[in-house]
C-alpha cells in the first residue's frame, strides 16, 4: 500500500517547510521539500494545499477508565475521539476497576487495547504502598513508566508512606510519572472550607482547598527524592507558577527531572468558574489567571516539556454538585490539537514549539521507539490540519462516550482534517475508517 501526500506545509524538528511525504506499507519512505515528487504510482493521493502535516500527536496522560468505569469511557470510544483530534499515540493511566498494580492486570489492558484500540496504545504501571517488587519484573521496551500518586485523588492509589516513597525511586529504573498534592493539606483546607461554607462549599473554593500550597509541598518532595536517588521524574499536570521554579529548562540534553502542563491548566483559569463551574473542575485545580501566564511562558523556556490532557471522563450527572460531591476531571483529547492551535493565534507559542511539546518531546522522554517525528523509516502516524476553517463543537460531533465538553458551543479556526495512524487513513475529513486498529508502543 503506498500513498502520497502532496502541497503541505510540513512542520517537524524546529522547521516548516512546503514539500510532500511518501507512505510505503505504514512506513515514511520518503520527503521531498518543494513541489518535487516522484513520478510513480500511488494507491492512494492527498492534496494537502493550504494545510498543515504534523506528526501524530502522544498523548502521555489520559484515563480511559476501562476496565471497570465502561459508563464513562471506553478504549473503543476514546481511541476515535483521539483520531478525530489528530492523537495518534496514548499512554493509558492505572487508576481503573481494577487497578493496574499487578502484572496480571497489566497483561489485561494491554489485551483490552489490541482488541479495541484505533490507534497506538501503551499502559503505565500504578505504584502502590506494596508492589515495588514487581518493578523489577516490568519489562521497558513494553510500557512506559510507573505512574505514582502523591496526592490524593480519583481511584484510591494514594502512596504517601515515606517509606514506600523511598523504595518507588530509589528502586525504579522506569521513569516516575507523579501526581503531586499533599494530602495533609488538602484534607486541612477542606475541613476550613465545610466549616465556613458547608458540606458541599461553591465550585470557586476548589482552588482554595487544592491550593497552591498542596501543589508545591508535594512537587518539591518528588523532585527532592528524585535528586537524592537519581530517579527519572516526570511531574504530571503542573498548576503553579511557584512549582515551576523547581525546574530546569530543557535545551539540549535531556533532563532527568521534568514537567507535564495539561490543556485545561493552559486554557482556563479560575475567572472561568463563573461560567463553567463544575465541569472545569479537576485535580489539581484550575488555578489564577496569573499561574495560567506563567505556565504559558514556561512553555516556551522549556522548564514545560510536555503538553498532554489528563483526558478523565465522567457521566455528566457526576459533574453535579460543588468542591465535596463533584466529580474531578473533564474529557479534553478530542479537542486538545485545536485549543493548542488557538494559543498559537493568540500568539502564546509557535507551531513548530507546539510540534517539539506534543509529538517530540513526549517521543524523547519515554524513548518511544519510530513515533514522534517525521522521518524516513518512521511510523507513519500523521495528522493534517486546516487554518482559517472556522467549526463549533457540538454535540454530535463529540466522540467520547460522556458526550459533553467544556468547550462545548465553541467555535475554532483550525480544524483537524486527516489523521494517519501506521500509514492508515482512520479519519478523512469526518469519515471514519472502523476498520483500523492501532498496534502496541515499543519503549528504548
Amino acid at each position: 500500500m503506498s500513498l502520497l501526500i502532496s502541497n503541505a506545509i510540513i512542520v517537524n524538528e524546529g522547521k516548516s517547510f512546503c514539500g510532500s511525504l511518501v507512505i510505503e506499507n505504514g512506513i515514511i519512505s520518503d520527503i521531498f521539500e518543494g513541489k518535487t515528487t516522484s513520478q510513480k504510482h500511488y494507491d492512494e493521493v492527498v492534496d494537502a494545499s493550504g494545510c498543515f502535516l504534523l506528526p501524530g500527536l502522544i498523548d502521555d496522560h489520559v484515563h480511559f477508565r476501562e476496565p471497570g468505569l465502561t459508563d464513562k469511557a471506553d478504549i473503543e470510544s476514546e481511541s476515535r475521539a483521539a483520531a478525530f483530534g489528530g492523537v495518534t499515540s496514548f499512554f493509558d493511566m492505572p487508576n481503573t476497576v481494577p487497578q493496574t498494580t499487578s502484572l496480571e492486570t497489566l497483561n489485561e489492558k494491554f489485551l483490552l487495547g489490541k482488541k479495541k484500540s484505533y490507534v497506538n496504545y501503551s499502559f503505565f504501571f500504578g505504584a502502590t504502598n506494596d508492589n515495588v517488587d514487581l518493578f523489577s519484573q516490568l519489562d521497558p521496551h513494553h510500557i512506559p513508566g510507573i505512574k505514582l500518586f502523591m496526592g490524593s485523588s480519583t481511584g484510591n492509589m494514594l502512596v504517601d508512606r515515606e517509606e514506600s516513597l523511598n523504595r518507588i525511586f530509589s528502586t525504579a529504573t522506569l521513569p516516575i510519572m507523579v501526581h503531586c498534592e499533599d494530602t495533609e493539606i488538602i484534607n486541612r483546607n477542606m475541613a476550613t472550607a465545610k466549616a465556613k461554607y458547608g458540606d458541599d462549599p461553591e465550585i470557586m473554593h476548589h482552588p482554595e482547598i487544592r491550593s497552591e500550597e498542596a501543589c508545591f509541598a508535594s512537587t518539591a518532595l518528588a523532585v527532592q527524592l528524585a535528586k537524592k536517588y537519581g530517579a527519572r521524574l516526570h511531574v504530571a499536570h503542573l498548576t503553579t507558577a511557584r512549582e515551576l521554579s523547581l525546574f530546569e529548562p530543557w535545551k539540549d540534553t535531556m533532563p532527568n527531572i521534568t514537567a507535564e502542563a495539561v490543556i485545561a491548566h493552559l486554557y482556563f483559569s479560575d475567572k472561568d468558574y463563573k461560567t463553567l463551574g463544575t465541569i472545569i473542575k479537576c485535580n489539581p485545580a484550575v488555578k489564577t489567571e496569573h499561574d495560567r501566564a506563567e505556565l504559558r511562558k514556561a512553555l516556551i523556556d522549556g522548564r514545560i516539556s510536555v503538553v498532554a490532557t489528563d483526558h478523565a471522563p465522567h457521566q455528566l450527572s457526576e459533574k453535579q454538585g460543588g468542591c465535596a460531591r463533584a466529580a474531578s476531571g473533564m474529557p479534553m483529547l478530542q479537542f486538545s490539537l485545536v485549543t493548542m492551535l488557538e494559543l498559537i493565534d493568540e500568539g502564546v507559542l509557535s507551531l513548530e514549539r507546539l510540534v517539539q511539546l506534543m509529538c517530540h518531546n513526549p517521543a524523547l522522554l519515554f524513548e518511544v521507539n519510530r513515533r514522534g517525528f517525521i522521518r524516513k523509516g518512521y511510523k507513519a502516524d500523521i495528522v493534517i490540519v486546516k487554518p482559517n476553517c472556522p467549526w463549533t463543537v457540538t454535540e454530535n460531533i463529540i466522540q467520547s462516550k460522556c458526550k459533553w465538553s467544556p468547550l462545548l458551543g465553541h467555535t475554532f479556526n483550525w480544524k483537524v482534517i486527516h489523521t494517519f495512524c501506521n500509514g492508515t487513513h482512520i479519519f478523512n475529513n469526518g469519515r471514519f475508517d472502523l476498520s483500523c486498529h492501532g498496534e502496541e508502543i515499543k519503549f528504548r
